[in-house]
């Protein structure tokens, strides 16, 4: 299975107050990540939430396919942004050449580590030829070297660096820039997590 049932209904469970809590002030990667791209540049989104990148996105003038697993998720965004959002899984991905990227904020961390190849292929198979991609990851560390449940029951693959690079390599992209930074998740620990900014060859 490439999607963990506890932690959907976590979110299912939490949308509200996700979208009551939402912030005003964006991820500091994704205007650079946007400014990447052409001014025409489809992208999906996958792992949306509460809507706020998606919208930030069309705010600039980019055509975004928001989605999310979580369909609680997808009537906020909708319902604070009007996103046309839909419900999708990640292995649910079944698109072929259509986005010139897709933009993964904070959501590919919550597969299993077995099923990541699996997803990493959907997201190559769904870019255009030098399509972009981002998504961040929590990492682990001494203390949690495996993947688990994190305080709030989500599941949290949380790898090393070596090995995500090592998976999106065998997936066929190009590594363009890799950012490490310290930053906590909404349960409350501080880790370190790593970006990814990566191209389909």
């Amino acid at each position: 299975m490439t999607h963990d049932k506890a932690t959907i209904a976590y979110y299912d469970g939490n949308a509200p107050r996700y979208s009551a809590s939402m912030k005003q002030d964006r991820h500091r990667h994704l205007d650079p990540f946007l400014d990447q791209l052409s001014a025409n540049a489809e992208i999906l989104e996958i792992g949306c939430g509460a809507g706020q990148d998606a919208a930030h996105m069309v705010s600039r003038g980019f055509t975004v396919d928001a989605t999310d697993g979580a369909p609680a998720m997808v009537c906020e965004a909708n319902r604070r942004f009007n996103l046309d959002a839909r419900i999708m899984r990640f292995d649910e991905l079944t698109a072929c050449e259509s986005y010139d990227a897709v933009w993964a904020h904070a959501c590919l961390l919550h597969l299993p580590r077995q099923n990541v190849p699996d997803v990493l292929a959907r997201i190559y198979r769904a870019l255009k030829p030098g399509g972009w991609h981002f998504a961040n990851f929590k990492l682990g560390d001494e203390d949690h070297p495996d993947e688990g449940r994190d305080p709030l029951g989500r599941w949290a693959n949380l790898p090393d660096k070596n090995w995500l690079r090592d998976k999106y390599a065998g997936a066929g992209f190009e590594l363009i820039t890799e950012d490490e930074y310290v930053g906590n998740g909404s349960d409350g620990v501080i880790r370190d997590w790593c970006a990814l900014t990566v191209r389909k060859l």
